[in-house]
């Protein structure tokens, strides 16, 4: 190059020095970025079309243009374009004139000029290119190659720090989820200690109040039973058994404390559910309280096994139905009904049409000596939830205006168990 031709490319060089150096990167703003090189570059050749490509595989994706590509596809294969000649070889390619290149004509898009710079990123590989059109037969000598190298290292490295911090991201909401994950396991882990702990404090006192009380309770028991047989005036009568059913009322709230207090160990057996249920529906069609109401069984369509205690279950079951019948009136129907749920899971339902149960009352249903009636412990849905929690299931509770209330119990099947 002449002194003269240097002189009249200068005002081009501080051009392109100029881009290099305003250049700024921010890793939330690649496309932008990128643009940015591409209007340089195209500036730096005078030429009519600048991109930047990523390759993979076969693929190549257009992900910056110095034109505006509105809604045009960006993506392309690989072997119709010019463009992998530069990513195979890894080194600069460029075309002065189309027409003495008739064999790539057809990938040219109808443009005469081509000058494809690799981009290789810190690693080595070459992940793309940039690329350059130009209507018109251009020369590109080795300083104007040389520049645009210096844009294309901008642009691989912009692209593979972008790909970091990507990566980085995901490994932050990897990593807060684990944390999320394993904070709620150790909460619930603590709460559950926490849990044990007060249940063995209360187990100890209540049996030492429980053994303080039954006893003298009995005797007057005896006492009171004693003075039935006696001829004793009508107010006497009903003084009596009123004092009678407050003794039977207190030595059944002991026997719940103690049930509840004291550990669920279990006596498991494979149990049939189907085989399980109609015996005990029997049973509780007869209670008291499903007297005049209608208890519908719906069985499972196949047969499921569990290995689970059966006097307990029974007794899960028993206050189930019970506190669905007394929630609904006479001649209406309390649903039991058996399904198989996702996860080898047995879901076993007791659903009612009674008022519904307000929706801040739901979490305390299951809270000991909480009770909404008036002659309740409090301590049936407690010992209930604590008998399923012992079997590795789950108490379930739903209520609302317009579907009832249901009370399901989710236990684990046999063979997911042995699993």
């Amino acid at each position: 190059m002449t002194d003269w031709q240097h002189i009249q490319r200068m005002p081009q060089w501080q051009l392109a020095l100029s881009s290099l150096s305003t250049l700024s990167y921010r890793a939330h703003n690649l496309s932008g970025y990128l643009h940015e090189i591409t209007c340089a570059v195209s500036q730096l050749l005078k030429s009519d079309w600048s991109i930047v490509t990523i390759h993979e595989a076969s693929t190549g994706k257009v992900i910056a243009s110095s034109l505006d590509m509105g809604d045009s596809e960006t993506e392309f294969l690989v072997h119709e374009s010019v463009s992998n000649i530069v990513v195979q070889s890894g080194k600069p390619f460029w075309i002065q004139d189309v027409n003495h290149h008739p064999d790539v004509a057809n990938q040219m898009a109808g443009y005469v000029c081509y000058l494809g710079v690799p981009l290789r990123v810190l690693q080595g590989n070459v992940i793309g290119t940039i690329c350059s059109f130009s209507t018109k037969p251009q020369h590109y000598d080795a300083e104007t190659i040389a520049t645009v190298e210096l844009f294309a290292e901008r642009a691989a490295t912009a692209i593979d720090n972008y790909r970091l911090y990507q990566q980085q991201q995901q490994f932050n909401d990897l990593l807060e989820t684990e944390v999320t994950k394993r904070t709620i396991e150790l909460r619930e882990a603590q709460a559950k200690l926490i849990e044990h702990e007060r249940l063995a404090a209360i187990g100890e006192f209540a049996a030492m109040i429980v053994h303080e009380i039954r006893n003298p309770l009995t005797t007057v028991q005896m006492g009171l039973h004693y003075f039935t047989k006696l001829n004793l005036p009508q107010a006497a009568q009903v003084r009596l058994a009123l004092a009678m059913d407050e003794a039977k009322r207190l030595a059944h709230l002991l026997q719940e404390i103690l049930s509840y207090a004291k550990p669920q160990i279990l006596q498991l057996v494979e149990t049939d559910i189907d085989g399980f249920i109609q015996p005990l529906l029997v049973t509780l069609r007869a209670m008291p309280e499903a007297q005049g109401r209608i208890i519908e069984y719906i069985p499972p369509t196949s047969s499921m096994q569990i290995l689970g205690d059966p006097d307990k279950l029974r007794q899960v079951f028993i206050n189930l139905i019970r506190n669905a019948c007394e929630a609904v009136e006479p001649t209406e129907t309390v649903r039991w009904s058996v399904v198989e749920s996702p996860a080898a899971y047995v879901c076993i339902s007791v659903h009612n049409g009674g008022a519904p149960i307000p929706t801040d009352v739901l979490p305390q249903l299951t809270q000991p000596f909480y009770s909404t009636k008036a002659a309740g412990t409090g301590l049936g849905l407690a010992i209930v939830k604590r008998i399923v929690e012992t079997h590795n299931g789950e108490l379930l509770i739903e209520s609302s205006e317009l579907k009832g209330t249901t009370f399901s119990v989710k236990l684990p099947l046999k063979h997911s168990l042995a699993d």
